[in-house]
């Protein structure tokens, strides 16, 4: 029983570091939506897509566009 009592923090406390790594990674870019366009719209300015986009492949298409 002792083992698991020190087995539970630990693993707790992973799960707790994963979560908050993918917070700003994941989450926070759903979560406000019209930032994140904004802020990849700036990024994205100069990029001609045919000219980076390797011969054959779908051209780059909008991440948010619903189908």
């Amino acid at each position: 029983m002792s083992r698991n009592l020190r087995t539970a923090p630990i693993s707790g406390g992973f799960l707790s570091l994963i979560g908050v790594t993918f917070y700003p990674i994941y989450f926070r870019s759903l979560m406000r939506l019209e930032e994140y366009k904004k802020e990849q719209a700036i990024n994205r300015a100069g990029i001609v897509q045919e000219d980076v986009q390797p011969p054959g492949l779908k051209v780059w298409s909008d991440p948010f566009g619903r189908k």
